[in-house]
């Protein structure tokens, strides 16, 4: 069978090289343009294939379409795409294209799906490889994978040791279900379909006045982009690798109880968080001790 592959970065180099093993025939790779420093991981590992390599500077221009046509290709594989991909660009193979998407569609569509599972306390998230449609991760099901949210795990943890070798893993399943003529098309059933924003600058401030399990997930849901955001003596500070401590106080909400040598607690509604990395426009991503040392907080000042 011959495949295109778009994507990027290390999961699309990775794919890439789960479908050689299988002895598909890769019959081009489209990836993002050069942008100073390393190539794209997924070029490299191409070029190193000895695989066309196809950069357009957007997927919406003719050129890609044009390309993308010429290949002839029986299957689309979609495998980490940040960038808009026209209609006629997946449709132009032989049975259309096929994505991988980090929930169990049609829960938490969107680009940040991961971060959102963790943030709401989900105690169990997956995979979803859907065949491409018009709408955002809408199409029909080709197969789903399911995953454990530990209560401690960040949304890097669930990510990269979880649905990412996994996810590399369901792709090359599905290609071959593709070519057996054995995939699935489920439709999703849309009236359970959620979606959030992407989890970026514009929500990341943490609000200290809610439950202390629901500031606690915000905080790991985003670690490590985009780091949840609060204020102290008036510099915008991150929060990343924090605990949750259950313990009885009577302190207000983001006020400092104690600075120990593992890091910096901090009383939330119900317990306590213990914060171990900070990250500060002149400091960087420190972990406690430096932030310690650098900022001095003490007892009874407030983060917020």
């Amino acid at each position: 069978m011959r495949i295109a592959l778009i994507g990027q970065a290390a999961f699309g180099a990775d794919v890439l090289k789960g479908l050689l093993t299988h002895d598909h025939e890769i019959v081009g790779v489209f990836c993002p343009p050069d942008r100073g420093g390393r190539p794209d991981p997924l070029k490299t590992a191409a070029q190193e294939a000895g695989l066309p390599v196809f950069q357009p500077a957007r997927m919406k221009d003719p050129e890609a379409y044009e390309q993308m046509k010429s290949l002839a290709a029986d299957l689309g594989v979609l495998a980490f795409v940040t960038d808009i991909v026209p209609e006629r660009v997946f449709n132009a193979p032989k049975f259309g294209s096929i994505c991988y998407h980090p929930s169990i569609l049609p829960k938490y569509r969107g680009a940040s799906a991961i971060n959102w599972a963790v943030i709401n306390g989900e105690n169990k998230t997956g995979l979803t490889v859907f065949w491409v449609d018009a709408g955002i991760d809408t199409g029909d099901i080709l197969l789903q994978k399911e995953v454990e949210v530990g209560p401690n795990e960040t949304t890097g943890e669930v990510y990269f040791n979880k649905l990412y070798p996994l996810g590399v893993e369901a792709m090359v399943e599905a290609v071959n279900l593709v070519a057996q003529g054995q995939a699935p098309r489920i439709p999703q059933d849309h009236s359970r379909a959620t979606y959030d924003p992407p989890c970026d600058e514009k929500v990341a401030g943490l609000d200290w006045s809610k439950p202390g399990r629901q500031v606690f997930n915000f905080i790991r849901g985003c670690d490590p982009q985009p780091g949840a955001t609060t204020s102290f003596r008036g510099e915008k500070v991150k929060l990343y690798n924090t605990s949750f401590l259950e313990e009885a106080h009577a302190h207000a909400p983001g006020e400092i109880l104690e600075i120990t040598e593992k890091g910096v607690k901090v009383a939330v509604n119900g317990g306590a968080v213990l914060i171990t990395r900070f990250r500060t426009k002149e400091l960087g991503k420190v972990k406690a001790p430096e932030f310690i040392q650098a900022r001095q907080p003490r007892a009874g000042e407030r983060f917020g």
